[in-house]
């Protein structure tokens, strides 16, 4: 590609114009669907992963800046971080199997459970708003932080944080 070619998509990319869209398609998506595909080694989950790094460029082409790297290194760090992410979510989601034959929980009973804290939903919709979105996201929906982040549209620390500090308000309800 060349070098023309780059300014013009990164000029679209300021502008917000969707032809960069088509343009980057065109001339990167072959080398990030293989940067991906490495990474994930499933090309369903590579082909979402794709789909999600041309999202997150199109959402932070703004973020873009020239003289820290160049379009392609930018768009390969996305990529790549995509994969990862995707992966791990998927890696969460399918592969954890019950093993209910071999389970190795006790069963113990019922009134050595604390009733009130049982219902762990209940105790998180009973804090302050914030906090209760990102722990539903972690939590109940399966997200990763970084998911969670761009889902959320909050920078990744603030998921951190708020997902401490929450832990820390369930905390309170489960130290009987």
């Amino acid at each position: 590609m060349s070098l023309n070619t780059e300014q013009r998509i990164i000029q679209l990319l300021q502008r917000e114009d969707k032809y960069a869209l088509n343009l980057l398609y065109e001339n990167y998506s072959a080398s990030l669907y293989g940067v991906i595909l490495k990474v994930t080694q499933n090309e369903e989950v590579a082909e979402d992963a794709l789909q999600e790094t041309f999202i997150k460029v199109w959402k932070n082409a703004k973020k873009y800046d020239a003289t820290k790297a160049k379009l392609f290194t930018w768009l390969y760090r996305i990529a790549r971080n995509t994969a990862i992410d995707k992966l791990r979510s998927f890696n969460n989601r399918f592969h954890k199997e019950v093993q209910i034959d071999k389970s190795n929980v006790y069963i113990l009973p019922s009134i050595n459970f604390n009733q009130e804290v049982m219902d762990i939903k209940e105790h998180v919709g009973r804090l302050e708003e914030k906090y209760q979105i990102v722990l539903n996201a972690l939590f109940f929906q399966g997200m990763t932080q970084q998911e969670a982040s761009d889902e959320l549209e909050i920078p990744l620390g603030t998921v951190k944080s708020r997902l401490k500090i929450g832990l820390r308000e369930l905390k309170k309800v489960y130290d009987v």
